[in-house]
């Protein structure tokens, strides 16, 4: 039996208070001069290990079995990396009405990140759909992302991306890529122990993540990014960003069904396609948008709080739907079983 709760509970994830605060702590005790050289040194170290934690986690034999159910991931891949990034794109007829340039970019940016791995496999779970996919889908989104969002962002933000340069790629690649793929070569010898202290790791991985949430604010405190934000922009960034949500919701529930997916699997599509993730998506912004980080990240926290929000009334409510036989799991792929990771629903992907 599972042991997954947190989606019964309330919606708000008490870690997006965690980095409410840490937003409120930069806003009034940044880091500045050599301060601010120590974070941002911590910072990277910390999403180095990050990254180096995600590729010791991931069974190679894991992915290489959801291989078989290759139609449901590259139609995940697709909406992730296809479908969002057009929609970020036609959401540029919202500038300047409704959005700043900056606020844009940072919109634009979130629609580039890969998708979530543990909150989609905890929402697929609860809804009684194919966990064995979620898994495998969320993974292969996290280790294509890594060298297909900073493409992605090379050639659909330009020069507006804080700097963004050939350099910026190489330091994704060596910052996030690296570290990923020692995790993976050394993962037979270290698997257990990281799978014996899954717990105190987890604790690591949102640590480092309120690490980076705190040097790119305080960044973009002290050099006044944040006097660009008015209260009605915020309010009209959080419509868009539902309404994005929406789409990609219907999309991605209703395309299934197009595509012939059963229910379990247009489950998994649905929860895996429609998300993004604030734990990959972070890291790659601070390297990406240096000093304007701050404004970058800002759409991704949002909408980070506002899927897990709505997805978890989904998620409910799915659970109650009736299975019929034409539904069930067949010879071809992979029983749906309620498996997920120790920390799934409270880490920040």
């Amino acid at each position: 039996m599972t042991r997954l709760r947190w989606p019964r509970r309330t919606p708000v994830d008490p870690y997006l208070l965690l980095l409410l605060g840490t937003v409120g702590l930069a806003a009034l005790l940044p880091a500045r001069g050599t301060a601010a050289d120590a974070a941002s040194g911590a910072s990277t170290a910390a999403i180095a290990f990050l990254f180096f934690l995600y590729g010791a986690r991931l069974s190679t034999r894991e992915a290489l079995d959801g291989l078989k159910h290759w139609r449901l991931h590259v139609t995940v891949l697709a909406c992730t990396f296809v479908v969002f990034p057009l929609l970020g794109l036609a959401a540029r007829g919202l500038v300047p009405v409704l959005l700043t340039d900056p606020l844009y970019q940072g919109l634009l940016f979130l629609t580039l990140v890969p998708s979530t791995v543990q909150s989609s496999i905890a929402f697929t779970s609860v809804a009684r759909g194919n966990v064995p996919a979620a898994i495998c889908a969320g993974s292969f989104s996290s280790l294509v992302g890594i060298v297909l969002t900073p493409l992605l962002a090379a050639a659909l933000l330009g020069s507006s991306g804080g700097g963004f340069s050939a350099d910026s790629v190489l330091k994704i690649v060596l910052q996030l890529l690296v570290p990923f793929a020692a995790g993976q070569l050394l993962r037979r010898w270290i698997g257990g122990f990281v799978a014996r202290h899954k717990k105190v790791l987890g604790l690591v991985d949102r640590g480092s993540i309120l690490l980076v949430v705190y040097t790119a604010f305080s960044e973009g405190v002290v050099r006044g990014v944040w006097h660009q934000v008015s209260p009605v922009r915020l309010a009209a960034l959080l419509a868009v960003e539902a309404v994005l949500l929406a789409v990609m919701l219907t999309l991605t529930w209703y395309g299934g069904k197009a595509l012939r997916f059963g229910r379990e699997d247009r489950i998994a599509l649905q929860f895996a396609g429609s998300k993004k993730s604030l734990a990959s998506g972070l890291p790659m912004a601070g390297v990406l948008f240096g000093a304007h980080a701050s404004l970058a990240v800002l759409p991704l926290m949002l909408f980070h709080q506002m899927q897990l929000m709505v997805c978890a009334v989904i998620a409910r409510r799915r659970s109650h739907d009736p299975v019929t036989g034409a539904e069930r799991p067949g010879p071809d792929r992979p029983t749906a079983r309620p498996r997920t990771t120790a920390g799934t629903g409270t880490r920040p992907d």
